[in-house]
């Protein structure tokens, strides 16, 4: 058994949030343990479990630096861009083709079509 209090869904007291509550806040855990944790039942499964942290102990979140946003941006780039055609998509490629759609709609894209 846990030795964290459990409460149910809605019923935190003030003062606890989860990570995403944290994040909306502007801030993030800072290396605190969790403090208590949330169930949310669920009908036939297991509960979900939301862990929480103390609000008063928490950290403002790290500011974007100039370099980490250089890095997201060829990050992102990367993953718009197709490798066959060599250009933006304009949206992520999917994993499952492998290239952009209109090089996997296209004939002579040089897949195994038998």
């Amino acid at each position: 058994m846990n030795s964290l209090p459990t409460y149910r869904w809605h019923l935190a007291p003030d003062g606890l949030a989860t990570r995403r509550q944290l994040r909306a806040l502007g801030l993030r855990p800072g290396g605190q343990d969790v403090v208590a944790e949330v169930h949310r039942p669920r009908r036939r499964r297991e509960p979900l479990v939301a862990y929480l942290y103390r609000v008063d102990r928490a950290k403002p979140v790290r500011p974007m630096t100039p370099a980490r946003t250089a890095a997201l941006a060829a990050a992102m780039l990367a993953r718009r861009t197709c490798p066959t055609c060599r250009t933006d998509a304009g949206y992520c490629i999917p994993r499952s083709l492998g290239m952009c759609v209109t090089c996997h709609d296209t004939p002579s894209s040089g897949k195994d079509t038998s």
